[in-house]
């Protein structure tokens, strides 16, 4: 179970970009938990993967031989999903049908996490560099804050809130 979870459902052992196609994999997720329950559900199934996450990687990575192997995608699926809560609460905020799906928004999302996964500022470097479980998903979470940081600054462009 375990590794099927570590892996999102085995995605993960595709042999090229696991990464990429981990995060790929999240987002019609993504969208079905902002349709079925708006911003609460992403938010609160951000919480639990990420815990469920952190034990499965645990679990994953106990024999010590790679802190953090490719295969484990579990925390690109959180990552991408905090980059795309400033789109789902905002449209939740708005009102807006939760089957509309904000796809300039959502693509910003998905290539702005995957460039600060892969680039590694600081902080995420800083999560990377703990060569722990824990680390594995942090630095996915901190990405994704990043990410999402971005994705909030461009919609408020976008939709004219920082005009003068």
């Amino acid at each position: 179970m375990s590794r099927f979870i570590a892996t999102f459902g085995f995605v993960g052992l595709i042999p090229v970009a696991p990464g990429t196609f981990g995060s790929l994999a999240a987002l019609p997720l993504a969208w079905l938990l902002h349709w079925s329950g708006g911003f609460p559900a992403l938010a609160l199934a951000i919480v639990a993967v990420f815990f469920i996450g952190l034990w499965a990687t645990t679990r994953e990575t106990s024999s010590g031989e790679n802190p953090d192997p490719s295969e484990i995608v579990i925390d690109e699926v959180v990552g991408q999903w905090i980059a795309l809560v400033p789109l789902s609460a905002g449209l939740w905020h708005a009102g807006v049908a939760p089957h509309i799906f904000p796809y300039p928004g959502w693509i910003g999302g998905f290539l702005l996490f995957r460039i600060f996964d892969i680039w590694k500022p600081w902080p995420v470097s800083w999560a990377d560099n703990l060569h722990s479980p824990l680390g594995v998903m942090l630095d996915d979470v901190l990405a994704g804050i990043l990410a999402a940081a971005c994705v909030a600054i461009a919609a408020a462009i976008a939709h004219g809130a920082m005009t003068g």
